[in-house]
């Protein structure tokens, strides 16, 4: 059971797995799917076989990503849904932009990560999009929780501060105790008029190790959570399984 009501901090999706978040006010969820346009797109490092026509899940080490790639994160993006629309900045300027469905749109991002990082590409860099599909780091489609308190524990473990978002969470919860979000593996919980089942705790991985401001890797998040924890996980993944819309601000509650 939930021992205090949680609040819903913040809300973020990554449009472009691999790249910047966009924090969202509020957002509509629905039974059986991730956040709205949450890793949509992905950028593949190589050729891995891939198939837009049958989308099928595939471990993240085939695309751009934050546990060998560093240097994304030193990209700002942003994404237009209206219009399916990607802006990259670098060092503080436009650097790439384009319309994902269509095919200039794509080679002119496919030609900025070429220009950006050719010595960590393993062939081509290619767009990919999969009707209905989510580039997730799980098969299920799924909402990320992270618990606030949780990062603050692993920041005083660290001895040094510890981002948020280098946990590239959906959900953020302010209000529980440290680890309780552990503790909900199984229970339903209600989040504004949406209900979420909570299936299994994220093992933490070397992108955490990354600054998400700076794109420095400076500390050794797994370790850390290992050595004083007994454990690598920060988070939760949970299963919308009642559509609704949450906002920042929402309760979170369990379900009666």
């Amino acid at each position: 059971m939930l021992v205090q009501p949680g609040i819903l901090d913040a809300i973020y999706r990554y449009p472009v797995k691999g790249l910047s978040p966009q924090v969202l006010p509020r957002t509509a969820l629905t039974v059986g799917q991730t956040l709205p346009a949450d890793r949509l797109y992905a950028i593949e490092n190589g050729p891995c076989g891939f198939d837009p026509a049958a989308p099928g899940y595939f471990p993240k080490i085939r695309f751009l990503m934050l546990m060998k790639n560093e240097r994304l994160a030193a990209l700002t993006t942003d994404y237009d849904e209206a219009n399916h629309t990607l802006t990259i900045a670098s060092e503080g300027r436009e650097a790439a932009r384009g319309d994902l469905r269509t095919k200039e749109g794509r080679l002119a991002i496919e030609a900025f990560f070429r220009r950006f990082m050719p010595q960590e590409l393993r062939g081509p860099p290619k767009v990919l999009h999969g009707e209905g599909h989510s580039f997730s780091d799980v098969a299920k489609k799924v909402v990320s929780i992270i618990n606030l308190a949780s990062v603050v524990e692993i920041e005083a473990a660290a001895g040094a501060p510890v981002h948020p978002l280098r946990f590239r969470g959906n959900v953020y919860v302010r209000g529980w105790p440290a680890w309780h979000e552990f503790e909900l593996m199984g229970q339903t919980i209600v989040v504004g008029d949406a209900h979420l089942k909570v299936v299994k705790r994220i093992v933490r991985c070397a992108a955490t190790d990354v600054d998400p401001a700076t794109g420095i890797r400076d500390l050794t998040i797994p370790r850390t959570l290992m050595d004083n924890f007994g454990h690598a996980d920060c988070g939760v993944y949970a299963e919308v399984v009642v559509s609704g819309t949450i906002a920042a601000g929402d309760e979170i509650a369990s379900a009666v």
